[in-house]
C-alpha cells in the first residue's frame, strides 16, 4: 500500500491498522505533509506500530513505484486518462494472481483533500474505483485502505493463476518514457507549448497502461535508437 502525500498522521496510523487486520505489512509513504516519523500515526496505529517502523519513505510517487511490476491507482473518478477501470474485488483478484506469480504490486492512495493527481495516476497500470454513492463519493484514506485490504484477504482462495511473464518494472517503463520524451522533444513533437505537458502525461500514461515485458522495453529502446541513427 502506497500512501501518496498523506496529510494527517492519524489516517496513516489507521491505515496501518487496517492493513495488518488483513495480513498486509508493507507500507510506503510518499512525502507526508507533517514529516516522518509521525508520532500521531504511531499512537493511532496501536498494535500495528511495527508496520510503521518498517514503512518506506519516498520523495515522490515515481520513486515509490519504481520497482513495481504493476500499479493500481485508487480514485473516485477515471479522469481523462485512458486506463482499465476495476472494482476493488476485480483489482485484488488480479493483484493476488500477480503476487502469486512473483510480481511486485503497488496500490496508490491519494492525499485526504484532493486524492491522487493526474501525474500520479499516469504512472499506474489500472484504476480502482469503489461503486459508492455518486452524490457523496469521498472515502477517508484509512477507509479506502481498509476496503482494499478486505478484498485482498477475500481473494486468499480461488486465485486465478497468471502466466510467468517477465513484466517490466515501473522504473524500466519510466526510463523508456524518458528516452522517447527526450527524442520527441528534440524532434519538435511537443507543439504547441501550451499542450506539451498534457501530451507528455498522456504518453507516460500509455507506457504505464501497456503490459510491457522487459523484452518489449528493450525492443522499443532499440527501435528508437535505430530510427534516430538512420535519420541522423
Amino acid at each position: 500500500m502506497i500512501l501518496v502525500r498523506p496529510q494527517m498522521g492519524e489516517n496513516i496510523g489507521a491505515a496501518a491498522r487496517g492493513m495488518l487486520n488483513f495480513g498486509l505489512d508493507r507500507m510506503r509513504v510518499v512525502a507526508p505533509r507533517d514529516g516522518w516519523p509521525n508520532p500521531r500515526a504511531v499512537a493511532m496505529a496501536s498494535g500495528a506500530g511495527r508496520l510503521l517502523d518498517h514503512a518506506g519513505l519516498f520523495p515522490d510517487t515515481a520513486a515509490a513505484v519504481a520497482d513495481c511490476h504493476y500499479v493500481f491507482a485508487t480514485t473516485a473518478r477515471p479522469r481523462e486518462l485512458t486506463k482499465p477501470v476495476l472494482t476493488p474485488e476485480e483489482a485484488m483478484a488480479q493483484a493476488r494472481a500477480l503476487v502469486a506469480a512473483g510480481k511486485r504490486v503497488g496500490i496508490l492512495f491519494g492525499p485526504e483533500r484532493t486524492g491522487l493527481e493526474n501525474d500520479d495516476i499516469a504512472l499506474a497500470n489500472a484504476i480502482v474505483t469503489v461503486p459508492v454513492n455518486p452524490d457523496f463519493p469521498s472515502l477517508n484514506l484509512a477507509q479506502c485502505v481498509l476496503l482494499a485490504g478486505y478484498e485482498w484477504r477475500r481473494q486468499t482462495d480461488g486465485t486465478i493463476p497468471v502466466p510467468d511473464i517477465d513484466l517490466a518494472t515501473a522504473i524500466e517503463r519510466q526510463h523508456l518514457g524518458d528516452h522517447y520524451e527526450e527524442t520527441l522533444e528534440a524532434a519538435g513533437f511537443f507543439f504547441p507549448e501550451t499542450k506539451a505537458a498534457n501530451m507528455k502525461r498522456n504518453l507516460r500514461s500509455m507506457w504505464a497502461r501497456l503490459p510491457l515485458t522487459r523484452a518489449d522495453v528493450q525492443t522499443l529502446h532499440g527501435l528508437l535508437r535505430q530510427v534516430v541513427r538512420r535519420l541522423g
